[in-house]
């Protein structure tokens, strides 16, 4: 036996091994040095790696056969790297990124090539690595070292070649969803304040505490005393926070809306507040949003994230109770509106993932949840004025005045000019004066009250919508209130022996609805008995009577929206009536029409887009592309569908469609560099989309941090999805046109093979307008 080598501390040799290869990078970068087993110290790169040829462009040497005399002849292990870290950062990106975006992509015009320095020959020889998913993946293997702070790694070759999957899975799991992690307490302000759509130039971090809660007040006063450097300002709210006028008054000074927070030890002997965790979308949405975390539990519950998902819901509680309703977000500019309800679904998917050793408290837990959720029902989606009595059918109506001070600078301009030119003013003019009051334009407050009704939606925008949302009782929000009336139903007879006593008072909605009903002023308390389960399968029965009546349309197969002001169909074809198989109010033969006869309106190359090319109408500089329609498609739409396909036994379906999806994210990661964005434009399979404010997800360097909420969760539900089989071919990156057919369930797909073809590099040139490179 050898002796055993002495040698300095913080020093391990490469062949000792990492152990297991595909593993977060904290434990992978984690450990100390690394440094090869030389024969004499003096032999080895104990004070840096230097490598002996650096990879040069444009010579030669990216024009070598794939195999030469430099390369190792024999690997008896898995090949490794040893890496001076910075100087291989730089001369990747000086090499490969040829566009200067600090990524390596197709559309970079590098040669693609570099020879590396293998461990066991101590640097010396040298392996080429190809190709822009290794190259890719280096960059980002480097940039997760030095986050790390390390200066030489050794790097197996099987993290740069990671089937694609595996990869992006791995870093949904263990990467992205803790970057998307918030805390609103004295640790985290400093993150969640900062609000990238805050365009008033004031930019001193602003917390808003709900009237009713005093120590939570002072718990942010004393942070903001602890923490001077933060100018904290803390403000509490009036006991009705939503009032429209109080609201706009907030548009000069917006702020933060506290949310939830548990009671725990200060280390101290005391007590102090601490904020719930949660997640939220990316990007420029950098506070908790309604809808987007309904999706983003679902991924989370697949990750294995029950409390996270759990916390999201204890944040929705507290929303109902102290904000009146689930807000669009947790900003001030938010509090007069909500967004698609899945309150329900959420909690009962949760409540079936609890530690079942504590039956009693998971209990309590849903009934707090279903007491919010019937809360939120009878006060806000079944109240005016978003009900419209004499149909019964819910509207997305909410109130507020003025301009919404969330959007672009420029979103509103082409809608503003024409009256600025009638006042001969400015549009900084005409928007000062017609926000404060002092001119009057009736017709302008008719566009902002559908165009306040398209942001509740979360369809924003969408032709769909456009100037008269606020009047349509949608399909998708009467199929998400059905589900709402069964859960509630379910959860009542299920889990509270038939009864639900409510704790918090407030106005029970009239039923059946009607407009005598509405016109009445008596409304029976909340507290004066307690909920069964019948009255609420009474509601919905009732509900998919009035979807089968206003919204269902027998001659093209399809759900429609209903006008509630010109009492009609409003004949846009869009894949939300799908969510009707999610919510199980279709009846089987109305599921086998919208199968056999419309899901091929909306399925492409990329999945399903969000309406049909003919719904939407022609695109022109005047009249330019909206993100919610063709050809733009996004995961709330997928899994809805996915899910409401796999629950009237359509899985080949189900399967079929998100196979079509994960392969154009899979894709996407595969060429650039790890991109996982907001939306996709399913029919060109690319992810630069110029429409509105453009794409989520894609301003990072070197390495991914978040992803992007929902579409991460696509990814980790469509996964649940696929076969093994399925799974294999994705990450190979096999086309669902190769996988299933080349007509397998497309309509007209001549006409689409014309819209788009199926290289991603020409497609990524089109969308950069450069295609005059080489591919």
């Amino acid at each position: 036996m050898a002796p055993t080598l002495n040698h300095p501390t913080g020093v391990a040799f490469v062949d000792d091994g990492h152990g297991q290869v595909h593993v977060d990078a904290a434990t992978y970068y984690g450990g100390g040095e690394a440094f090869t087993r030389s024969r004499t110290y003096s032999h080895s790169h104990i004070h840096g790696y230097i490598p002996k040829r650096a990879p040069l462009f444009e010579e030669d040497t990216h024009m070598r056969a794939r195999r030469m005399s430099h390369d190792e002849k024999s690997v008896t292990g898995p090949r490794r790297f040893l890496i001076d870290v910075e100087e291989t950062i730089r001369v990747v990106l000086e090499q490969e990124d040829t566009d200067g975006d600090f990524q390596i992509s197709i559309t970079d015009a590098g040669p693609k090539m570099m020879a590396l320095g293998t461990a066991t020959s101590n640097g010396f020889k040298t392996f080429d690595v190809r190709g822009t998913y290794m190259l890719s993946n280096l960059l980002q293997e480097l940039a997760l070292a030095r986050d790390h702070g390390r200066k030489r790694i050794v790097l197996d070759e099987a993290r740069l070649s990671e089937n694609p999957v595996d990869r992006l899975s791995r870093m949904i799991k263990n990467s992205f969803w803790h970057s998307l992690t918030r805390r609103i307490d004295g640790d985290g302000l400093e993150i969640i304040t900062a609000d990238p759509k805050n365009r008033t130039g004031r930019v001193q971090p602003r917390i808003y505490v709900p009237h009713g809660e005093p120590a939570m007040a002072e718990y942010y006063r004393k942070v903001a005393r602890e923490k001077p450097h933060m100018n904290l300002d803390v403000q509490v709210l009036p006991p009705k926070p939503d009032d429209a006028v109080f609201v706009k008054s907030l548009n000069s000074k917006p702020g933060l809306l506290a949310l939830a927070m548990n009671e725990v030890d200060d280390g101290k002997g005391g007590r102090t507040l601490k904020g719930i965790p949660f997640i939220v979308p990316g990007a420029r949405f950098n506070e908790l949003y309604n809808w987007d975390s309904y999706f983003i539990s679902l991924g989370l519950l697949v990750d294995g994230q029950v409390t996270m998902a759990k916390g999201m819901v204890d944040h929705f509680i507290f929303e109902i109770k102290h904000y009146g309703k689930i807000l669009n977000g947790s900003r001030s500019y938010y509090l007069c509106r909500t967004q698609p309800p899945f309150l329900t679904d959420m909690a009962l998917q949760i409540y079936n993932q609890l530690d079942r050793s504590d039956v009693q408290s998971n209990r309590q837990w849903l009934k707090r949840a279903i007491q919010a959720a019937i809360k939120e029902y009878h006060t806000i989606w079944v109240a005016e004025p978003r009900i419209d009595p004499k149909t019964g059918l819910s509207r997305y109506r909410p109130d507020g005045l003025g301009i919404p001070p969330e959007t672009e600078a420029t979103h509103f301009t082409h809608i503003l000019e024409p009256y600025a030119e009638k006042h001969g003013i400015s549009v900084l003019e005409f928007s000062e004066k017609y926000n404060n009051g002092v001119l009057k334009e009736p017709v302008l407050d008719e566009y902002f009250l559908h165009d306040r009704a398209v942001r509740e939606s979360g369809h924003d925008t969408t032709y769909r919508f456009e100037k008269r949302c606020a009047n349509l009782g949608t399909i998708d929000l009467q199929a998400l209130l059905y589900k709402y009336e069964v859960d509630i139903g379910t959860a009542i007879r299920e889990v509270f022996d038939d009864e639900l006593e409510l704790e918090e008072e407030f106005d029970l909605a009239p039923f059946p609805p009607s407009v005598e009903a509405y016109r009445n002023p008596y409304r029976e308390s909340s507290t004066s008995r307690s909920q069964n389960s019948d009255e609420w399968f009474e509601r919905a029965d009732h509900r998919r009577e009035m979807i089968d009546k206003y919204l269902w349309n027998e001659n093209k197969k399809l759900y429609f929206d209903y006008d509630t002001v010109l009492e009609k169909q409003s004949l846009y074809e869009s894949v939300t009536a799908f969510w009707a198989l999610w919510a199980g109010c279709a009846s089987e033969e109305q599921c086998w029409k919208l199968v056999s006869q419309s899901l091929k309106k909306f399925e492409v190359l990329g999945g399903l887009v969000s309406g049909t090319e003919e719904s939407r109408g022609k695109i022109s500089l005047d009249r330019p592309n909206r993100q919610w329609d063709y050809p733009y498609a996004w995961p709330p739409h997928q899994i809805m569908t996915w899910v409401g396909l796999e629950r009237y036994g359509y899985l080949e379906d189900a399967q079929r469609l998100s196979y079509r999806f994960l392969y154009m994210m899979t894709t996407a990661f595969v060429d650039f560099n790890g991109v996982v964005p907001e939306k996709f434009d399913a029919v060109k399979l690319s992810h630069l989309v110029d429409a509105e404010y453009g794409n989520q997800g894609l301003d990072f360097k070197m390495v991914p941090r978040e992803g992007f909420g929902w579409m991460n969760s696509a990814y980790q539900v469509g996964l649940s999805f696929l076969t093994t089989h399925m799974r294999r071919a994705v990450a190979t990156c096999t086309s669902p046109e190769v996988l299933f057919g080349s007509s397998a369930n497309l309509e007209n797909a001549a006409a689409q093979a014309a819209h788009a073809a199926t290289d991603p590099l020409g497609l990524a040139m089109e969308s950069l307008d450069i295609s005059s490179v080489a591919a």
